[in-house]
């Protein structure tokens, strides 16, 4: 075992979790039901468009080849893999993008997906750049292009080109991150015009192929400048001539003259691997702390197999489970630090680790809580875990405060139906306590994850670390048993038309089509609340295997310390003292 600070607090941490009684056959079956039928799904709408040997065929990688080509075997942690808002038929936004390590060091990587449409920019596709421009800023790790754009998909410029966030904004993003000091490097291959050009200029260090182009334009758009804003018969007659006699040139903007003259690639090669291993030497330049640096322990294993979370965690909402289990089974040692146990019951909040690093873990408690919360004044008053209460709010807002304090990274484990309503509510001030939450979070100026578990509800979803945290959150997963709404779809009908039926009864009407109007609109939010969905409009950015939790958690917290730009030395921590204190003065064991 090496030295480490502070030895006494974070080695040997109070063991969590229990040994799996029984494996639960039908959750499992349910569950994997789902992460499979998913998988399908994303395996389909990777391998559309142009078979992997055509594109072979004419001297080309695909962008999966080019990315396994790239980084460190076995840690590719997709991202958005089935993110498609704009409807495209294949099911993705045309790139591939997620975390991976490149000679150790973590790094996002994004991939012109050159089997459809030879990597063009389709709807949906900005977005998609703009989220992992986002996770690299916010982790500072390179971002790493591998490009292949021809540009816009002219027939649906409106979904692709303008908009605040649209085909633009990833350059001016592009920009914010060199200002940041976070490194952009790009990989080019084949023709990228216009919108490709401006993603080819706008990293930090361009690396291209022999046959690579960036350009303002191509050669079909030099051909078209002076519109008359018609076709007619004589000007597509014209049109043909041109095109069926043009001689073959080279596009504008080759490595003839963006390499040879003006300088704008940094280098260029003949084999496609070998951009590949520009884009290595290169990030081998960069600043990167070993993570012994901030080790508090030994990495280790969790105690249990990651595989009993299909019977942990049940695919039925309304059954309850114990979260020290799922805790247990993701972080190092089963071993958990756990702040102010017993005040806030229905979250638990502590420290934990992550191949020796230090993380801080936030996660809802599911089951009956009994006497609960303290505003009710009624020892017999029974409160359901998952929702959240004035002490609970209170604690997550002093723990964030603590976290940002010793600069350690949070993860949420979130499973909520939403935040205690009512006027005892109100008067215990949880509409307050929740934006004071938010302001918490936003003001630590931390890298944080989340994972919604199961259910993700209301404001709650939002105030436990959510994606809505665009400056904190890095990246959120869900699971085979995710749903995410503004609330269950029996109370968003009744919430809509339960004064039509009050209305309709008194006027003697028929009560049907209203009925049917309520059912549609359960059934509908039933299909837009599942895994799927959430994956497919970016509500989550994967749906990730249950057993696969800890390899992201793994990149999210390696990539946290890769490159902070902010420290606490182990030694002048304050949260594991005040737990030591809290613990001390209570009892707790």
């Amino acid at each position: 075992m090496a030295q480490y600070s502070l030895a006494s607090y974070f080695q040997n941490m109070k063991t969590i979790g229990n040994p799996l009684k029984a494996v639960d056959e039908e959750n499992f079956k349910q569950l994997r039901e789902i992460e499979e039928e998913i998988q399908e799904f994303a395996q389909k709408a990777l391998a559309a468009g142009k078979p992997d040997e055509k594109v072979n065929e004419r001297g080309e990688m695909t962008a999966l080849q080019r990315i396994a080509e790239l980084i460190d075997e076995g840690t590719w942690c997709p991202l958005n893999t089935i993110y498609n808002p704009g409807e495209n038929d294949h099911g993705t936004t045309g790139i591939v993008k997620g975390l991976a390590k490149v000679d150790d060091r973590w790094v996002y990587i994004v991939a012109s997906d050159n089997k459809k449409l030879a990597g063009a920019w389709i709807a949906g596709q900005a977005d998609d750049l703009l989220r992992a421009s986002d996770t690299a800023e916010r982790l500072r790790i390179p971002l790493v292009y591998i490009l292949n754009c021809s540009g816009v998909k002219l027939d649906e410029q409106e979904k692709v080109y303008p908009n605040r966030r649209g085909g633009g904004t990833p350059f001016y993003r592009n920009s914010r991150l060199n200002q940041c000091g976070v490194p952009v490097i790009v990989g080019i291959y084949g023709t990228n015009p216009a919108g490709g050009g401006y993603h080819s200029i706008s990293p930090t260090i361009i690396i291209a192929h022999k046959d690579a182009n960036m350009a303002v334009g191509g050669a079909g758009i030099l051909g078209g400048m002076n519109p008359k804003g018609y076709i007619d018969e004589e000007g597509a007659n014209q049109i043909a001539d041109q095109t069926a006699n043009a001689k073959k040139t080279t596009p504008p903007g080759s490595v003839g003259v963006h390499f040879a003259q003006t300088g704008f690639m940094r280098e260029c090669y003949v084999e496609e691997e070998g951009v590949l291993e520009g884009i290595r030497k290169y990030l081998s330049m960069l600043p990167k702390f070993q993570r012994e640096f901030f080790r508090v322990d030994d990495p280790k294993n969790p105690l249990y197999d990651p595989n009993d979370m299909y019977s942990i965690i049940p695919q039925n909402g309304k059954k309850a489970y114990d979260v020290y289990d799922v805790i247990s089974r993701l972080f190092d040692g089963s071993e958990f630090m756990e702040y102010k146990k017993g005040y806030g019951r229905e979250m638990v909040t502590g420290l934990a680790k992550v191949n020796g690093l230090l993380v801080g873990v936030v996660a809802n408690v599911q089951g009956l809580l009994m006497g609960y919360p303290e505003y009710y004044n009624d020892p017999k008053h029974i409160s359901i875990g998952g929702k959240l209460y004035r002490q609970g709010l209170i604690k997550m807002n002093e723990f964030v405060t603590l976290c940002a304090r010793d600069r350690l990274p949070i993860i949420w484990l979130q499973d909520t139906t939403g935040i205690d309503v009512g006027d005892d509510a109100e008067k215990a001030e949880l509409l307050g306590l929740g934006q004071s939450l938010i302001y918490s979070i936003q003001n630590s100026d931390l890298p944080q994850m989340e994972i919604t578990m199961r259910k993700g509800t209301a404001a709650a979803h939002y105030v436990l670390g959510g994606p809505q945290g665009n400056d904190t959150n890095a990246f959120s997963l869900g699971s085979a048993a995710t749903e995410i709404n503004v609330m269950n779809g029996e109370t968003a009908a009744t919430a809509m038309y339960s004064r039509r039926l009050a209305k309709d009864k008194k006027a003697g009407k028929d009560l049907q089509p209203t009925i049917d109007k309520m059912n549609d609109l359960i059934q509908d939010y039933a299909e837009k609340s599942k895994p799927f969905s959430c994956a497919k409009y970016g509500l989550v950015d994967e749906i990730v295997n249950m057993n696969l939790w800890r390899n992201y958690i793994i990149a999210f917290t390696e990539s946290a310390y890769q490159d902070p730009k902010s420290i606490c030395p182990v030694h002048q921590m304050l949260t594991p003292r005040i737990i030591r204190d809290y613990d001390r003065l209570n009892n707790i064991k």
